[in-house]
């Protein structure tokens, strides 16, 4: 993982994250703005993996794992979408809150995805 790159990553997440919980806290419905600011965090995670996919491609690995790294990857593609997904399908307050967890899901495992990538702890480190 790029280091840069995963801080921009892990700090939207938590800011759209945070942003959605409070909307949805405070009555908002899901809308075009919240579907996007999860979108934004889907697209982030599908630069990631082309970003993965090009490191690996020139002979980088992760220190620990690289397929349990890829693993995590493919995983967190798959949360915003269901998040948004249970927006789409349930339109209240609650599912806009659901979309924020889901986007909070993702900077914490973005957190361990650069762990699993550099071997060391990025809040400590």
């Amino acid at each position: 993982m790029i280091d840069l790159y995963f801080l921009i990553l892990v700090w939207y997440a938590v800011a759209a994250g945070l942003v959605l919980v409070g909307f949805g806290l405070f009555g908002r419905k899901p809308s075009g703005f919240t579907v996007a600011l999860a979108a934004g965090v889907e697209a982030g995670l599908l630069v990631q993996l082309v970003l993965s996919i090009g490191l690996v491609a020139m002979g980088e690995t992760a220190a620990i794992d690289t397929w349990e790294f890829f693993g995590y990857l493919v995983v967190a593609l798959l949360v915003p979408v269901a998040g948004v997904f249970w927006a789409l399908v349930e339109t209240t307050r609650w599912s806009t809150v659901i979309m924020g967890a889901s986007v909070l899901t993702i900077a914490v495992m973005l957190v361990r995805m650069q762990q699993i990538w550099t071997g060391t702890n990025p809040i400590t480190a």
